[in-house]
């Protein structure tokens, strides 16, 4: 949902293909609450992000679904809008991203399930890129390859566990300088400013 999820979270991070391959995880920041780790996989890079919120996880689920907000949490996310609501647990919807000059900005068709938490599984929410749903558009990269899960635990006092992860091959050719700025910046600047709604959520 990304939210993936999350997309801008995910699509700044193609800036990953400049570092020297590595799998195993490399912490990017620990701030605030927010844990960052990324890792090459391969051609994709990977990151992982854990987080508590102040929100059960019906609240943060609620909130992963509101497509059209993502714009004002998601860093660099221009616009997302839900093309198609399959079912209760199935959504396919689009999301677009204005990058820093020089890069071009990218766009992504995802569907998006929900698979509901059992007595040995969290609640699962995975975002994956699908073709075939939007032809090209002009002046964006269409990123061919991203999957996103969140792993959303509840936890004592009406609060959530989130366990992030992130795959994407973001299409095209990045310059490296904006590489070290955008592993730690734009994950953080998101999932801080999620915290911060589901907190204002909370206090209604």
């Amino acid at each position: 949902m990304y939210i993936r999820f999350l997309f801008i979270i995910s699509l700044l991070l193609f800036v990953f293909s400049t570092v020297h391959a590595q799998d195993t995880w490399e912490l990017r920041r620990n701030e605030q609450g927010i844990t960052i780790y990324s890792r090459r996989l391969g051609k994709l890079v990977e990151l992982r992000l854990l987080c508590e919120f102040d929100a059960s996880p019906e609240q943060l689920t609620n909130q992963l679904l509101n497509i059209p907000n993502y714009t004002n949490w998601v860093y660099g996310n221009r616009r997302s809008d839900i093309i198609k609501r399959i079912n209760d647990h199935d959504i396919i919807y689009f999301t677009e991203s204005h990058l820093p000059w020089p890069i071009q900005d990218r766009d992504l068709v995802i569907e998006l399930n929900i698979m509901p938490a059992t007595e040995s599984s969290p609640l699962i929410i995975q975002a994956k890129s699908i073709e075939g749903i939007l032809p090209p558009k002009p002046h964006f990269i269409r990123v061919p390859y991203s999957l996103a899960t969140w792993r959303i635990s509840p936890l004592p006092g009406n609060k959530t566990k989130l366990d992030y992860t992130f795959s994407l091959d973001p299409g095209g050719s990045i310059p490296a300088w904006i590489v070290n700025w955008t592993i730690a910046t734009g994950p953080y600047r998101s999932f801080l400013k999620l915290q911060d709604i589901m907190k204002a959520e909370n206090k209604k």
